[in-house]
């Protein structure tokens, strides 16, 4: 198979976040934080400007987003065993576990849309996000995208979707 590809990864694709995952259904870890490092790429035909996209606005849409994750508490919205939940005056999240409870201020935290804060489903939300404020799926030529989260250094999660 042949084709053509950009990619984006740069100094500023980086966020600071803390966040903490469960495995094998009774194991949760440790509140703890990473420095993430994002990638992106997109395969697909060349325009009439012979380039598949526009790397600028690739590395902005991302950069946005990594943006919003930078310097907060990342919580998974949808976990069967982790509640998650805005306190009534809208200033507190309350994360539970079993016997576990963390409260945190809202404005730290960021509730995503995920099954565990895991680096595979961060890089999913990723991709969702970005394809949604760029319209990547609304392009004519485009055919894939890939979105590599680095958790630490060496240790990267990759999604892939169809465009």
């Amino acid at each position: 198979m042949t084709g053509f590809g950009v990619r984006v990864i740069k100094d500023g694709l980086v966020f600071s976040a803390a966040h903490f995952i469960t495995f094998n259904r009774n194991i949760c870890e440790r509140l703890h934080g990473h420095n993430w490092r994002v990638e992106a790429a997109i395969e697909g035909a060349l325009d009439e400007n012979c380039y598949v996209f526009d790397f600028i606005a690739l590395r902005d849409g991302l950069e946005s987003l990594v943006a919003e994750l930078d310097h907060s508490v990342l919580l998974p919205e949808r976990h069967q065993q982790i509640s998650v939940q805005l306190s009534d005056d809208g200033r507190e999240v309350t994360a539970r576990f079993e016997d576990r409870r963390w409260v945190f201020p809202a404005e730290d935290c960021r509730i995503l849309p995920v099954e565990n804060t895991t680096a595979e489903l961060i890089a999913r939300w990723l991709s969702d996000s970005l394809c949604e404020r760029l319209q990547l799926k609304k392009q004519s030529g485009l055919s894939r995208l890939r979105i590599s989260v680095e958790e630490n250094f060496g240790q990267w999660a990759d999604y892939w979707t169809e465009l």
